[in-house]
């Protein structure tokens, strides 16, 4: 079907005269006329006849022209979608993270994004990091944040955004509580370490490592960060932690950190996007809310 010949149809049938239709296409009248003759020709049927200086729609015009009216209005609708995906005020964003950003950071940086976009629809995945760049690169995520240091193939465009601290805390009254301790006496304490294949106890075995010095016993493994906080808050043991994940319990004096004199371990976090993707404007303001809240 020609849809320029329709489109010129149901200006017609809204106008109700070809002369009108045709001021407000501004194009002229027999060029309405010829190309409704030609849509007529190509359906098979009669759309228009005549009505004094009018035009009076057939039966099939007037069906025609309701079903043309739904064409052009959801055409309408559709424009006005994509002019508000372009701006970033509808659409879909979809974050994956490893779970530093994704508990610690992500949570105000999608508040502060909803405030400002509310119609923007947000899902956050929360994984590991192998994962985290698979969802990447298969298309099942936008963007990527990733808490820890690892190489990224030539298919990923990664930015650090800023390294985090790690640090060694302990309850508030522990004799070590505050103090300067070398990493050889801080790993004689017993330790409250987090389940196998934890970022921060993979850091921890590799500091020692590094510095020649004999690993921490597991005193006490538990699997979660929130139960290996509460178990030091209590008063047993040490354990090695983001300082993202203490500083609430150190700023309300739950917890208290020690300065080991041979520790300068950071924790990058990193955000990540495709190579040669052009971004969509949903991406591009999530970036730019996250890196202003960092640089404040």
């Amino acid at each position: 079907m020609n849809l320029h010949a329709l489109r010129l149809f149901h200006t017609v049938a809204e106008k109700g005269n070809v002369t009108r239709a045709a001021e407000e296409l501004k194009i002229s009248q027999p060029a309405v006329t010829v190309q409704i003759k030609k849509l007529e020709k190509e359906l098979g049927v009669t759309l228009l006849g005549t009505k004094g200086r009018g035009i009076l729609l057939t039966p099939v015009g007037i069906q025609l022209a309701k079903q043309a009216k739904r064409l052009f209005s959801l055409e309408s609708e559709i424009e006005i979608y994509i002019e508000q995906l372009k701006n970033g005020e509808v659409g879909k964003l979809r974050i994956v993270a490893t779970y530093l950003p994704a508990n610690f950071l992500i949570p105000n940086w999608i508040g502060k994004y909803k405030k400002k976009f509310p119609e923007v629809e947000l899902e956050l995945m929360t994984t590991n990091s192998q994962k985290a760049m698979s969802q990447l690169m298969n298309y099942e995520a936008d963007i990527a944040f990733i808490g820890g240091r690892r190489e990224f193939n030539e298919l990923i465009n990664s930015t650090q955004l800023f390294e985090d601290e790690m640090l060694f805390v302990v309850n508030k009254n522990h004799k070590f509580a505050s103090k300067n301790i070398p990493l050889s006496q801080i790993v004689k304490e017993p330790f409250v370490f987090r389940e196998k294949g934890s970022s921060s106890r993979e850091k921890l075995l590799s500091l020692c490592e590094t510095h020649n010095v004999q690993r921490p016993s597991v005193s006490l493994k538990i699997n979660g960060l929130n139960e290996a906080i509460r178990t030091v808050i209590e008063g047993y043991g040490v354990t090695f932690v983001s300082s993202l994940e203490a500083n609430e319990y150190i700023k309300r004096q739950e917890l208290a950190i020690v300065n080991v004199n041979e520790m300068n371990l950071k924790n990058p976090i990193s955000i990540c996007t495709r190579h040669k993707d052009i971004l969509s404007t949903n991406v591009q303001d999530f970036i730019k809310i996250v890196k202003s809240s960092i640089n404040r």
